[in-house]
Order: structure tokens, then sequence, then C-alpha cells
């Protein structure tokens, strides 16, 4: 067996649409009860990045017939010693050498690029959970990575919310957020919250537990959000945000997005939840997250149901969501590799 492997851009159609269909075999063998790969968003990653990354990206073959691909992503705003990697082999052209062959070519990338160290995700099966492959962790571990973070993905059936707990729940909490008022928008942010949201973002990697993942919290201002709302634009994400106003000071403290995908309307994502540090203790997070469920579903009646991760250390993100009716699924670990 012959195995080629081939950096290309978007400009590389043809490679673009064979990565594409690599990854849209894959994501059906591998994950069934996601939404299908989507077009768009995979055309996007080329057209359209997330300001402050660089993609560098590789096509493997096995005589001849396009077997795998690998996606690096370089930072390029902080966290400039480290990378991401996705790599995928088609499910029938597995355990012949492709996935290792692409895990070397990506190494000798990375270090003509002075990157330290690289971060992937693989999935594993809970043990009440559907049935995942071992693959991923075996190969990462034969490579020398290391387990950095373990999470867990959780998901929200609509048809099964307990809608008079929820509300019980929010009787509940609402007095303790007295102070604060919720605000709800679709889109891109109004220009009156954006510096608001870009330093809640901005504390996504500091409050997060991260484990041992080796990753530095990163400066977004007004500028780094308009680019990420342009880049998911591209991906035809529709998102949904609430955010929670301190009256007193008039500032956001508190905000959480449910966006839901161009190909799959039954389907959407919790996303980011964060509250500012000086503004917890106020059930926050549960009014937050459970007045957003109703502005998503009153937008989006097509959507069955809501995937959300979590770390597994975060019990307090992962308290809420299981008062809200999410239940695990699979688990995901964070592996990290020193080069």
């Amino acid at each position: 067996m012959s195995i080629t492997i081939a950096s290309f851009d978007g400009a590389d159609r043809a490679a673009v649409d064979e990565a594409y269909r690599i990854g849209a075999a894959a994501g059906a063998a591998d994950l069934p009860d996601l939404p299908p790969f989507c077009r768009r968003r995979f055309d996007a990653l080329f057209h359209t990045p997330m300001p402050g990354t660089e993609s560098l990206w590789a096509l493997a073959r096995l005589d001849g017939v396009p077997a795998g691909y690998l996606e690096l992503g370089l930072p390029s705003l902080d966290n400039t010693e480290n990378a991401t990697a996705d790599l995928v082999v088609h499910p029938e052209l597995r355990r012949r050498g492709v996935g290792r062959a692409l895990h070397e070519y990506g190494v000798r990338l990375l270090r003509e690029h002075g990157r330290k160290r690289v971060v992937a995700m693989a999935v594993s099966a809970l043990p009440d959970g559907p049935a995942r492959s071992i693959a991923g962790d075996a190969f990462a571990a034969a490579n020398g990575a290391k387990p950095a973070l373990a999470e867990v993905r959780r998901r929200l059936a609509v048809a099964d919310i307990d809608r008079l707990a929820l509300r019980a729940a929010l009787a509940e909490a609402t007095p303790r957020a007295e102070g604060y008022r919720s605000v709800c928008w679709q889109g891109s942010t109004p220009q009156e919250y954006v510096a608001d949201i870009a330093y809640l973002d901005g504390r996504l990697l500091m409050d997060a537990p991260m484990g041992d993942v080796q990753w530095e919290p990163e400066h977004v201002d007004a500028e780094r959000i308009r680019g990420n709302e342009r880049a998911l634009d591209a991906r035809g994400r529709r998102r949904y945000h609430l955010g929670m106003r301190h009256e007193e000071s008039g500032r956001l403290v508190a905000w959480t997005l449910l966006d839901v995908g161009a190909t799959a309307d039954w389907h959407a994502y919790q996303q980011i939840t964060i509250v500012d540090p000086a503004h917890r203790g106020h059930r926050l997070g549960l009014v937050a997250k459970a007045e957003n469920l109703h502005h998503l579903l009153t937008h989006e009646p097509a959507v069955r149901v809501i995937d959300t991760f979590n770390a597994a250390s975060n019990s307090y993100m992962v308290a809420i969501n299981e008062q809200l009716g999410f239940r695990p699924v699979d688990a995901w670990t964070d592996w990290q590799l020193t080069l």
C-alpha cells in the first residue's frame, strides 16, 4: 500500500471536496446521532476562518484513493506556541497506516511553525451510553499524547422537558436575581453590549475548568467579537443570545448562547454560558439558560434535541444543565501532545 500526503488550501476545490466526503463518511459512522457533516460550515473554514487562527490542511491518499485529512489550527493572537488538530480517516480505510502518516506529517509542520504542543479531542463511550469506538483514545495514547481534560456531552430532548419542574426552578431562582434584568437578541450582538460580551468571552478560559490543558486566556475585544460573528454567519449558524443586565451598573454580567446549524433545523447546541465572578450567587446562570431555552424554542419550533459539552469537573454548570433536563450521552477527552 502506498500512502501519499499533500498540503492543500481552499483554492484546491477538488481536495476540499475530497476532504468533505471523508468527513461526512466519518461523521455518519462515528457519531450517527449528530447532524450530518455540514458542507456550508466546512467550506467556511476555508473562506471565513475565525479571527486569529491560521489553518493548515493536508490530504492523504491510499493507493491514490482519498483516505484521510488533517486540519491544524494555529492561533496567531495568543497561544502562539499551541495548536489544535482534527485528524479524520475514512471509515473504510482505517487501520492501514493513514492516521499515523498524517500524524507524522502534522508534527513536522507544527515544529516548522514553532509550535510546542497540540490539543485534539476524542470520543469514547459512557457505561450506559451508545457504543463508541476506542480507536481515538488508543491512537492518541500510542502517539505519546496525554489526557488533559475530561468532558461529557449531554443532550436535552425537547419533548422530555419537565416544564412544571422548570417553572418551579425559575420561581425559586428569580427572587435571588433581583436587581438583574434579562435581555435577548438574535445573531450579531447589539453595539451597546459588545464590550460586555467581549469581556465575558475573554473570561471563559480563566473561569472554566481546563484540567492539564496548557492554554492561556484569550484577549477578546469588540473587533474579535465582530470577526467571530462574521465567521459564524458564514457557517450559517442561527444564534440566540440572552444576557443578564445588572440594573445598577447597566452592564451585562452574564451571557448564554444557543445556536442552530444551516442543515439540521432539528438540532441545536448550547454554547457558552458565563457569569462574571463578581455577580455569582444570584442564580443568574440558571435564569439565563432557562429563559434562553424558551427564546430558542419560540423561534425554532423544529428543534428536537440540544447538545452541550462540559468539563466533567464543572459541577456548577453540570448541575444547572441536569436541572434543565440534559442527560449524559458520551465522554470526550482533550488529549495534549508536547512536541
